[in-house]
């Protein structure tokens, strides 16, 4: 399986660094995806640095590894770590389960195991890196060729640990920053990834904040994370907003149904707004538009969107061409009379030299 080498700026630093204080058992949260500047004494970053060559284009393949592969398939993925801080650091690498639930990907307690990462060997189990080192790693995911077919879920793990201020209480301060795996595997090609934007509801938080929440349907057979933005436009007095971005962390597996939300200007009139919310998981993309009004009071919700349906947009765009080639055949239908009824001008002997 070729892969191409991803440019220093384009390698995506993976899942925000989390640091929790614990008791026995590290408590980890939910992250997103994207470069981050790791911060605190143990700071430690982990990042992809290659992408299968046919998944170039697929923005969720710079951050993950996200793959289709038949039962019996082998392949590697080179990672690197890095030593973010002015210590050295002692660096635990693993892979551990994990699974998507309520529309969030989830993982699973510390070293947990599952089908997918008991497939996925690293080279080192641990790095000793010096103040701001590095250090490669190769994963390998053998898939067996009994493997039933199926879409999986891992995350491999860089992680350090330090006592905490009060030792003698036993708690332990962990940091550990990872990378997730989407595995399909089957016979054939990749499954499609798709997905359908809902109801659109506005609203008004607690603090009057004006807010948009999506439902979002999960109609393809890949696990799909959502991004997006929304733009506001034919406000009060002409008034035009945005883009703003969607609140990350969405992520829904095949045949799953959640929401997105996006917080707006605190400033926003109730309206009414005409808005065009795209939204986008790795290749597909998808855009609705209609028009809505926020609530007055704060801490309530509004009348959900009013859409405009594929077929409305269809007959605007026919309607506005129909207008286009009649506004053209009147305009040369005139031409034409007005060059009928002009006079033609005689020929005058002796005008010539």
């Amino acid at each position: 399986m070729p892969t191409t080498l991803l440019p220093r700026p384009l390698r995506a630093m993976l899942l925000v660094l989390i640091a929790s204080a614990m008791l026995g058992t590290p408590a980890i949260a939910q992250t997103g995806r994207g470069e981050t500047r790791p911060s605190g004494k143990n700071s430690i970053g982990i990042r992809l640095l290659e992408i299968p060559a046919n998944r170039v284009d697929d923005p969720r393949s710079h951050a993950y590894i996200v793959d289709h592969v038949n039962p019996g398939t082998t392949f590697t993925r080179h990672i690197e770590v890095y030593n973010a801080s002015r210590e050295p650091q002692r660096v635990r690498l693993y892979a551990a389960g994990a699974g998507i639930s309520r529309g969030r990907f989830t993982f699973a307690p510390e070293r947990t195991a599952n089908e997918l990462s008991s497939w996925i060997t690293l080279n080192h189990a641990t790095a000793v890196l010096p103040p701001h080192g590095r250090a490669p790693v190769k994963a390998t995911v053998a898939v067996p060729a009994w493997a039933p077919e199926g879409e999986r879920y891992a995350v491999i793990w860089a992680e350090v640990s330090a006592p905490g201020a009060s030792r003698q209480q036993g708690i332990t301060l962990v940091n550990r920053v990872g990378i997730r795996t989407y595995l399909d595997v089957g016979p054939g090609g990749e499954p499609p990834t798709d997905f359908k934007i809902g109801e659109i509801v506005p609203q008004r938080t607690g603090d009057g904040q004006p807010r948009i929440e999506a439902t979002v349907a999960n109609t393809g057979q890949r696990a799909i994370d959502l991004e997006g933005r929304v733009t506001m436009s034919g406000g009060p007095s002409s008034l035009s907003a945005g883009p703003f971005p969607v609140e990350r962390g969405t992520t829904l597996a095949p045949g799953q149904q959640g929401s997105v939300s996006i917080l707006l200007g605190r400033d926003l009139p109730d309206g009414p707004w005409t808005f065009s919310l795209t939204l986008e998981s790795g290749r597909i993309e998808h855009t609705q538009t209609g028009t809505l009004t926020f609530p007055r009071k704060p801490g309530t919700w509004g009348l959900a969107a009013s859409m405009d349906s594929p077929l409305s947009l269809l007959l605007a765009l026919a309607g506005a061409a129909t207008l286009v080639t009649a506004v053209t055949l009147l305009v040369g239908f005139r031409r034409f009379r007005a060059r009928r009824k002009r006079p033609a001008t005689p020929f005058l002997r002796g005008d010539l030299a």
